[in-house]
């Protein structure tokens, strides 16, 4: 059994860990930086398994997290791509109205995008058909010109590449095992870290017990799931509906990739076990227990509506269901359109076990010693680069 010794262990090896990783390099060229990721690869989860759309954010409140490190990682997220030489599509992003009373949203939604600083434009229908013939709405439409798209894995792999070619190690296959005073148990090895960060995604809460922290919350997994179009380039144009600003899902949507492919979703389905991607893959008997007994207690107090969610998801595993959704926000289409059930994706969402509520923003605990990315659920992938500045000046202050 090896020790292994550094001033910086970094446990989550998706883009929160890695641009976490570069930061600190970037602010201390000469530490030893760690990054230990308990899967073959980087990225395969959340990081890898997003719809690689960059967020503008005019969604959230001023005096979130969201919102300022939406605004200000899309444009970092961009400008990266650009100078990598990655894909890049700014094709821009239209709200659409289901539902007359969706109009009422629309104020608060250009109050919040004047506020961030993000541009957002009220067009009329005619003028929306313009950027998208199929588009449809209830009454007038938001244009978003600054919302893109970029391919997930492949920003995974540059960032990856960049992280080791600045001497960030990292090492995967090494899941945490847990700790023994100051020293970790990373896979067969013992590790002494000057200073611990928890970006591990679905386990972060566990991990975070381990170092007394995230005592009020506990993840609860909701899988994502998006059906892709035979045809790239059906649609111009990313076209949402009105979200319900007190949840944070966005709702089926229509999806435009880098790469100009069509995608209809998510999901947002409650899931049994936190690796819950399809039949019994991951499967944990313990975590199927645990969640399960949290989910019937939401259902029973229908803690933030969780009963209607539920029963309102459940049928989109059906793609007639999607389909439908679907026809609420572009004209026409078709069953045979829509074929193919892309890789689920699992959101790894934060519940106040408290007040059992949904956390909406950004959460982390920690002190002199650990630092703990407890929620960093989407837009984290936009975020991603600013993000990582604002949480290594978090706990730069405690070394």
């Amino acid at each position: 059994m090896t020790v292994t010794t550094a001033d910086f262990v970094i446990i989550g090896g998706g883009i929160a860990g890695i641009t976490i990783a570069l930061e600190i390099r970037r602010r201390q060229p000469r530490a030893s930086i760690m990054v230990f990721e308990k899967d073959a690869r980087c990225g395969l989860h959340a990081s890898g398994r997003n719809s690689g759309v960059l967020h503008a954010g005019f969604y959230y409140t001023a005096d979130s997290l969201k919102a300022r490190f939406t605004r200000d990682g899309s444009r970092q997220m961009a400008a990266y791509c650009e100078a990598r030489g990655l894909s890049l599509n700014r094709c821009g992003k239209l709200v659409v109205a289901r539902q007359e009373k969706d109009i009422a949203v629309f104020d608060t939604l250009l109050e919040r995008a004047g506020a961030n600083g993000v541009r957002l434009e009220r067009l009329a229908l005619d003028d929306a058909r313009r950027i998208e013939p199929r588009v449809k709405s209830k009454g007038d439409v938001l244009f978003s010109p600054d919302t893109m798209s970029v391919d997930p894995q492949e920003v995974m792999r540059s960032l990856i590449e960049d992280a080791r070619h600045t001497g960030i190690s990292i090492r995967t296959g090494q899941s945490f095992m847990g700790r023994d005073g100051e020293t970790l148990r990373i896979g067969q090895d013992r590790v002494q870290a000057g200073f611990v960060i928890n970006a591990a995604g679905l386990y972060a809460d566990q991990i975070a017990k381990a170092f007394g922290f995230c005592q009020n919350y506990t993840i609860m997994p909701f899988k994502g799931l998006y059906l892709f179009g035979r045809h790239p380039g059906s649609v111009a144009t990313n076209i949402y509906p009105v979200p319900d600003i007190a949840n944070p899902f966005l709702g089926v949507h229509y999806t435009v990739s880098a790469n100009g492919r069509i995608s209809i979703g998510p999901t947002a389905i409650p899931a049994f076990w936190r690796e819950h991607y399809r039949g019994f893959s991951g499967f944990s008997l313990r975590e199927l227990l645990a969640i399960t007994s949290r989910q019937l207690g939401l259902l029973v107090r229908n803690d933030f509506g969780f009963r209607g969610l539920a029963w309102q998801e459940i049928p989109k595993y059906l793609k007639s269901t999607m389909i439908k959704l679907a026809g609420e926000l572009a004209e026409n289409p078709e069953q045979d359109e829509f074929d193919q059930w892309g890789p689920a994706g699992i959101r790894a969402q934060l519940v106040n076990i408290r007040d059992h509520s949904l956390e909406m923003d950004f959460v982390w605990e920690g002190d002199e010693h650990s630092f703990h990315v407890l929620n960093a659920v989407s837009p984290a992938f936009t975020c991603s680069l600013a993000l990582s500045e604002y949480f290594v000046d978090q706990f730069e202050v405690t070394l």
